[in-house]
């Protein structure tokens, strides 16, 4: 474990239209505008052209009666074009890649390269705060392209640093959103598309499937603050540039926002790039940050009221033994918990450590109660905690 750090990422053909030209819409670019090309090739073959295919195919004392049976005969050229199922990998890439933007944030120092997808109409978006993060802070600009070409400058409507979610907006209307799916409903094993701008390669799309399901993730963010995932594992390729960019289902559906990569320490190479463990938020989470930073500019997480040590190498989640380790008077302390106290499980999900209870608090609401076992010396304890958000 100790070699393997999880890093942010961040830094069918088109038929000929029907409607007319003004009622195209604005986020198409030409290119999607064009007919598939056909292979007009001619039927029909010359002397010359047989004779020099006898040549290649035979002896030259063959030449003359191979010449002879061709000059009558035609080569069969197809006009068919491939017929590309809605659910197929180049059906749903055709309706979702024009919803995914490539966002280019720039700082005093240099820039990064993230993704992000409409969610709204109105041009919002919803992307990684590790993207646009550095050119909040430092003063500096964030750019919107999209696959038509065109760019835009955003402004950030909030972000979040311990989800690493960040909502932001361009001026546009009729933006093509996509639609959220329930990451709840996911199953390992379910294939899934991740596209986004990998090495800011606009438009990439990739392949795989659900690996794994509730993995908790902890990534740093750029100004020190960590972020907490309770993650969707895949093996499609995800790769720095890809953060913030979709994760969908076969339905085209966003089950995930893609965050986090898994990367070989150095005792194993210096590759930093998708060794196929990639990491997205599920939607469902996502979706209820991003209601409350277009809502109020800021969200806010449950807790239950204790600082956790940090040094404890499990199995399970120690609560700190220093001074207002327990919230006065808040959920752990009403409930009776204790410094010293070893968290193993909440709601029959088994703690292995202090950052996966963090991730399992956060995965759930505010106001939700959780049933949690822990250790007082050698004798197992029950809790039921009431959550209740960060101030």
């Amino acid at each position: 474990m100790s070699d393997e750090v999880v890093t942010p990422p961040s830094n069918s053909p088109a038929s000929t239209p029907t409607t007319p030209p003004s009622a195209t819409p604005w986020w198409l670019s030409a290119n999607d505008l064009q007919p598939p090309v056909q292979n007009n090739r001619a039927s029909g073959i010359t002397i010359r052209l047989a004779l020099v295919m006898t040549l290649l195919a035979g002896g030259v004392g063959a030449i003359v009666d191979r010449t002879l049976s061709m000059h009558n005969s035609n080569l069969v050229s197809t006009r068919s074009t491939v017929q590309r199922a809605p659910d197929s990998i180049a059906g749903i890439a055709a309706r979702v890649s024009p919803s995914v933007v490539s966002i280019d944030a720039q700082t005093s120092s240099g820039g990064d390269t993230g993704s992000g997808f409409f969610i709204q109409s109105d041009g919002t978006i919803l992307t990684n705060n590790h993207v646009v993060e550095g050119a909040l802070t430092s003063g500096g600009s964030i750019t919107v392209n999209l696959t038509n070409g065109k760019s835009y400058p955003a402004t950030v409507i909030g972000r979040d640093g311990s989800y690493d979610l960040a909502v932001i907006k361009i001026d546009v209307t009729d933006a093509p959103a996509l639609q959220l799916g329930d990451s709840d409903k996911i199953q390992v094993g379910d294939p899934v598309i991740a596209i986004g701008s990998p090495l800011g390669l606009a438009g990439t799309v990739t392949s795989g499937i659900i690996s794994a399901k509730n993995r908790a993730v902890t990534s740093g963010g750029g100004n020190g603050e960590s972020s907490f995932i309770n993650a969707l594992q895949t093996d499609a390729a995800i790769n720095p540039g890809n953060s913030g960019g979709p994760l969908v289902d076969n339905n085209g559906a966003v089950i995930g926002v893609n965050s986090a990569i898994a990367s070989l320490g150095s005792s194993f190479s210096s590759q930093s790039g998708s060794i196929g463990l990639g990491f997205a938020i599920p939607i469902n989470q996502a979706k209820k940050t991003a209601e409350q930073l277009i809502k109020t500019g800021k969200a806010t997480y449950p807790l239950m009221g204790i600082s956790v040590d940090s040094t404890f190498a499990g199995p399970g989640a120690r609560i700190a033994n220093t001074p207002n380790a327990i919230l006065p008077g808040g959920p752990a302390a009403r409930a009776g918990l204790r410094v010293g106290d070893i968290i193993t499980e909440i709601d029959g999900i088994s703690i292995g450590n202090a950052d996966e209870l963090i991730v399992a608090i956060r995965s759930h609401n505010i106001g939700d109660r959780v049933t949690i076992h822990y250790l007082r010396g050698a004798t197992t304890k029950t809790a039921v905690v009431t959550l209740v958000a960060k101030k």
